[in-house]
């Protein structure tokens, strides 16, 4: 119904709050960013045609030349569409109406001020850091920690894309053409899953928005080093690549006991690979992984779930008596809805369709749970789960990690995706838990990991206050100051982390709500201002201090330009800009296109 004084209310709100958002804008620490012309802008950013490339170095060693001691074998090929492949996958963004020019003012505004932010971090990684793995915030040096490739430079090139950064993106290209050459390491052991997700997944990502010829020829040279890491008797990948018995092509030793997330990270970025390049060997080698743990994800203690840690070498994905959704085992379950969304259509999307609703389930039953708060609001939080043996009752221990903060929208993703629309609100309750460890903060921002008193029932939850008494009590962890419903802050550090502005992210594309841009722009004035330092941003130490400064780390992650300041960009930009029904991101916020 038409209520014309809602109407004028609702418009004179947004302007106020232009008003608002101008004199914070004008009073922020770092430079103010040039005015983007918006549908100019976005019409460059997912149309620019490709620049003339520029020629690349050679590497100083050619890793497609390696003469493995265990070959393959039959390399399975890629997936394609067939009598037996199931439907077509439904849309998964949400259809937006028209905006007005007040709330497109106001959004543009916050956009603008991401942009600025990024600017600001990027000029200072390129006069202090160029061509190092990270920059140091505070002291403005830079260190290397993951092989010596630049790899700020690399997971920051589709961020430079979508911001429309044209001269920074070709210098980064040329930088990436000359300088970085995966023949050499700074490190005698390249960490397989950091590889991946960051430089792999970086460059894919950058060739498939760019169509820059070069950065595909860095990401076959990059993939030809990861395929390295599956020469071994078993054919299950290295979690550790050692540099120099990989250039002999003698076998590795395939670790006891890694990480599940390690190996069940590798099929989205070797799938793109082989999609891009018609090499159907990076995806055999993947998915040979897959049906590993395809295998074993109704043979588990909790049947739906993998355990936190696995052992490749004895390909085994069974055994163990601890499950989380968060670090150790996180993009694992990220993964399997995208991998069904890479992979359509095909009769292999079916696979990780199901594989997808059954942790979706398990998950749901076993690590979910409704955290007790004076407000009584409904939220939900994932926490740890053990099972001591089979059939014995599965013990919530309700410790959140502010990596599981992913699983909101994958939850959501993954309801649009297999129209399960109960999904998506848990999704929604997910989201809004993460958020809640922000708002619930002195300092805004949320912390590492943090524990809460789970509520008997989702449905109905007051606040006790001898029962929250009582949970702290049983914690040595809880200090003075923590938020009521918090009994610890075990590790009350912010160190730069996308995941809750992920979901936040994927919500607002999902359900079109403007409450969750709301959320954003209030996380990113507590992050900005609180990580701020001379020359970008830093970790934070104590997201409970009261008293600014707050004390900082020395560190900066490549994923805060990479993944963090991208969501934040999209949330306040077009929908069509990197929609979720043409792309899908790798678990370093690097968007590869959904082929079709």
């Amino acid at each position: 119904m038409y209520r014309p004084q809602r109407t004028r209310n609702r418009n004179l709100l947004l302007a106020v709050a232009i008003f608002l958002s101008v004199a914070y804008y004008l009073r922020s620490s770092w430079s103010a960013p040039q005015p983007l012309e918006s549908a100019v802008l976005e019409h460059h950013m997912n149309h620019d045609p490709p620049a003339d490339p520029p020629s690349s170095k050679t590497a100083r060693f050619d890793w497609s030349t390696v003469q493995f001691e265990h070959p393959p074998g039959p390399i399975r090929p890629l997936p394609k569409s067939s009598s037996s492949s199931p439907p077509p996958l439904p849309r998964v963004q949400h259809v937006f109406k028209p905006e007005s020019a007040a709330q497109s003012a106001l959004r543009t505004l916050r956009r603008d001020e991401v942009r600025s932010l990024f600017r600001k971090n990027w000029a200072a990684y390129r006069t202090r850091a160029w061509g190092r793995d990270a920059l140091l915030p505070i002291s403005g040096g830079g260190r290397d920690q993951f092989s010596g490739w630049a790899a700020t430079l690399v997971d920051a090139l589709d961020t430079l894309w979508i911001m429309g950064l044209r001269d920074e993106f070709d210098e980064a290209v040329a930088y990436v053409a000359e300088h970085v050459d995966f023949g050499k390491s700074t490190s005698d052991r390249v960490n397989t899953f950091e590889t991946n997700i960051r430089y792999l997944g970086g460059l894919l990502a950058a060739y498939d928005l760019s169509r820059r010829p070069v950065l595909l020829r860095k990401a076959v040279e990059l993939g030809d080093l990861l395929y390295v890491a599956f020469n071994t008797p078993n054919r299950m990948p290295v979690d550790f690549i050692d540099f120099v018995a990989a250039k002999t092509g003698r076998g590795l030793m395939v670790e006891e006991s890694v990480v599940s997330a390690s190996p069940g990270t590798l099929s989205l970025e070797l799938t793109r690979l082989s999609q891009i390049t018609g090499d159907a060997r990076y995806y055999d080698a993947a998915a040979r992984v897959m049906d590993l743990f395809a295998r074993g994800q109704n043979e588990t203690l909790i049947p739906g779930l993998w355990p936190m840690f696995v052992s490749m070498r004895r390909m085994d994905v069974v055994t163990g008596n601890t499950f989380t959704v968060a670090g150790c085992a996180d993009s694992l379950y990220e993964y399997l809805p995208k991998m069904a969304a890479l992979l359509e259509p095909s009769p292999e999307q079916a696979r990780y369709a199901a594989m997808s609703r059954a942790f979706l389930d398990a998950a749901d039953t076993a690590l979910l749970y409704r955290p007790m708060l004076p407000g009584g609001e409904d939220l939900l939080m994932a926490g740890t789960a053990s099972v001591n043996a089979a059939g014995a009752p599965v013990v919530l221990d309700p410790e959140t990690e502010h990596l599981s903060c992913f699983i909101g929208g994958a939850y959501a993703l993954a309801g649009k995706l297999f129209r399960r629309p109960r999904d998506v609100e848990l999704g929604a309750k997910l989201t809004r838990g993460c958020v809640y460890s922000y708002r619930a903060m002195p300092t805004g921002m949320g912390p590492e990991r943090w524990n809460m008193v789970p509520c008997a029932s989702r449905t109905q939850c007051s606040w006790d206050e001898e029962r929250w008494l009582a949970g702290k009590a049983e914690r040595p962890e809880w200090k003075e100051g923590l938020p009521k419903g918090f009994t610890t802050a075990k590790d009350p550090r912010y160190i730069l982390r996308p995941e809750a502005i992920e979901s936040v992210f994927v919500l607002y594309r999902v359900t079109g709500r403007y409450e969750y841009q709301q959320m954003a722009w209030e996380m990113f004035k507590a992050v900005a201002n609180g990580t701020a330092t001379e020359f970008a941003n830093a970790a934070v130490m104590d997201v409970t201090a009261r008293g600014y400064p707050l004390p900082q780390e020395d560190y900066m992650e490549s994923f805060w330009l990479a993944e963090t300041l991208k969501y934040f960009y999209l949330v306040f930009s077009p929908p069509d800009l990197i929609s979720l029904d043409d792309y899908i991101f790798n678990t370093e916020a690097h968007p590869f296109r959904r082929p079709g």
